[in-house]
């Protein structure tokens, strides 16, 4: 039998609630009262629709890039009326290890979470888990990279994945030198323009099909409706950089700015060369044209991003169920787009791993504002279960933490800690990284000495703070100096040395860099030798294939046509044509009784 989570005391201690959110109570459902059989009035449960969208920089939108050329009006509106997180961060900047930690709140490399092609146990509770328990028809359509088991908690799943979910994309740390068929390459760069169609258009507009279909679906049910939490994930902006013209000629004559940051290839730290290699950059000299013409893609694709978000908005307006759905936008990672000479993901640096994060609540507790600490998807999960009154089981893994604080204004009661976890291709050992008010603290053990910014001082992450502390110890030690870093204010130095001390012993007590490297080392070996078995004579796929039945879609002969076209009209209608009550009683939204 089910724990009964809601007999369960609140959690205090991190790994179930960060202090601070024990007693905090969730939000009231907005929505329309609905009768309780006693007579008395309740609230229905809001509905969630979580919006995601793949390699999204959050650096790159206008909502926290005043500069941003990128047209984004529906995301920005929405924005307007959400609590905005300024400093969110993946748990690693990689599509499927970061989705894992997102639906799970555990980092990755307790979930075995290694790479895009590691599998989770099919044990470890997920945000959908947890709502299906509070009677919620958890719902995916679109992306999520899961690996063997295709749903984790998801009641239904829409639409297949882009994506294989089996070990064929597995980094083999034993051949480091050797750069796999499926590596990002300069392809997308180079080949960077217009399309009239593409694999990912393909499955985006299949995606948006289904999540519509589901909401207008869900409507036509009545009142009666369990609760739904739909996660709509779009594989856009994500490369390849080609979009249709539609979305291409909204920057004809922009000047696509080129990046910021200009780093040359043998100024860069050991993990950018690494990437540069294995994304076989390294010997590319791209042309200003090139580069703006990758760039105009991906705005493009952010664009056409902006009018699903749109449309899905739109459909929840028009089914009169914007009053009671509580719409969450996030992204996966982020995308380097040629700051620092590198591109797509992988990386520590703020356009990689910074993602945009919002929440819109209808009720009116929860008022649309900023927030600046740094938070993390990690947080989604518990946050999720606090959104709809329930809560993680105390005693499993948890390191996300809840938003709630956040959400209700009192941000000062909330966390500001966002860490990160990376061993996927271009790593030769575990790459983590702690950001915590100014300060973002990247170590693999490597590589050597760790890097430190403090990015309120630093935003462009152009001073390394410990080449800057190496620096001077060299010099008072009579030693020749090392390379020149760029210089940092002395009273910033001594700040910096405590910050750097403190990290330090706080990574070498959270991470034992050897066990883990031998635990990822002995993964990948038992996935490439199951994965060459798997390919021997007949080939079974572990891809996920959605059951449309035809038979009980449109005009059949099981039901009396009047019957059916009555119930597939919405909002419902009386003999004469008269909009009716019906469903909309406890329906009525934006567009009252």
């Amino acid at each position: 039998m089910a724990p009964d989570l809601d007999t369960l005391p609140a959690s205090s201690v991190r790994g179930n609630a960060h202090p601070g959110t024990e007693g905090v109570p969730a939000p009231a459902p907005a929505g329309p009262a609905s009768a309780t059989p006693n007579g008395g009035a309740s609230r229905k449960q809001p509905n969630i629709l979580y919006i995601m969208a793949d390699q999204l920089a959050a650096p790159q939108l206008k909502m926290y890039n005043p500069e941003s050329q990128i047209l984004t009006p529906n995301l920005d509106k929405l924005a307007s009326e959400s609590v905005q997180f300024d400093s969110a961060y993946c748990p690693s900047p990689l599509c499927a290890p970061s989705r894992m930690s997102m639906i799970t709140g555990v980092l990755p490399l307790k979930i075995g979470a290694y790479d895009n092609a590691a599998q989770i146990s099919s044990d470890i509770p997920t945000y959908a888990h947890y709502l299906r328990l509070k009677g919620y028809q958890t719902v995916l359509a679109g992306k999520m990279h899961f690996i063997g088991d295709q749903l984790h908690g998801y009641e239904t799943r829409l639409t297949s994945d882009i994506y294989p979910g089996d070990y064929g994309w597995a980094v083999n740390w034993d051949e480091p030198d050797t750069r796999l068929e499926w590596y990002h390459n300069a392809s997308s760069i180079l080949q960077a323009g217009t399309c009239v169609r593409s694999n990912q258009l393909d499955y985006d507009e299949e995606v948006m099909y289904r999540s519509t279909q589901y909401l207008y679906d869900h409507v036509r049910q009545g009142p009666d409706a369990r609760p739904f939490c739909l996660t709509v994930s779009l594989t856009h902006p994500h490369d390849p950089y080609t979009i249709e013209e539609k979305y291409w000629d909204l920057y004809e004559g922009v000047d696509i700015a080129l990046p910021k940051v200009k780093i040359p290839r043998e100024e860069q730290d050991a993990h950018s060369k690494r990437l540069l290699k294995v994304c076989d950059l390294w010997d590319q000299d791209f042309t200003d044209e090139q580069i703006k013409r990758a760039r105009r893609a991906y705005y493009g694709a952010v664009s056409y991003v902006d009018d699903c978000i749109g449309k899905l908005l739109d459909v929840l307006k028009r089914c009169r169920l914007d009053d009671n759905t509580i719409v969450v936008f996030s992204g996966d990672h982020g995308d380097m787009l040629g700051e620092r000479g590198l591109w797509y993901k992988m990386s520590y640096f703020e356009s990689s791993v910074r993602v945009p994060m919002l929440i819109r609540h209808p009720s009116p507790e929860v008022k649309p504002g900023r927030v600046s600490q740094n938070v993390s998807t990690l947080d989604i999960m518990p946050t999720m279960c606090d959104l709809v009154g329930t809560k993680p089981l105390p005693g499993l893994p948890l390191d996300g933490s809840s938003l709630m604080p956040h959400l209700l204004g009192r941000s000062a009661e909330g966390h500001d800690e966002a860490l990160a976890e990376y061993t996927g291709e271009g790593t030769i050992s575990p790459l983590v990284m702690i950001r915590r008010g100014p300060w973002k603290y990247v170590a693999c053990p490597a590589d050597g000495r760790p890097q430190l910014f403090n990015l309120a001082d630093d935003p462009l992450e152009l001073v390394d703070l410990v080449k800057v502390l190496d620096k001077k110890a060299a010099l008072l030690a009579g030693e020749s100096e090392p390379a020149e870093p760029a210089e940092a204010a002395p009273e910033g130095v001594e700040a910096a040395r405590a910050a750097l001390d403190a990290f330090e012993k706080e990574a070498a007590a959270r991470w034992d860099y050897d066990a883990i490297t031998e635990e990822v080392l002995l993964s990948q070996r038992k996935r490439r030798l199951v994965w060459a078995a798997l390919k021997k004579g007949r080939f079974t796929s572990w891809d996920h294939d959605p059951v449309d039945d035809g038979r009980e879609k449109y005009i059949r002969s099981h039901m009396d046509l009047d019957d059916l076209e009555r119930m597939a009209r919405y909002p419902p209608v009386d003999t004469y044509g008269r909009e009716t009550a019906g469903v909309l009683v406890d329906q009525a939204g934006s567009h009252g009784q």
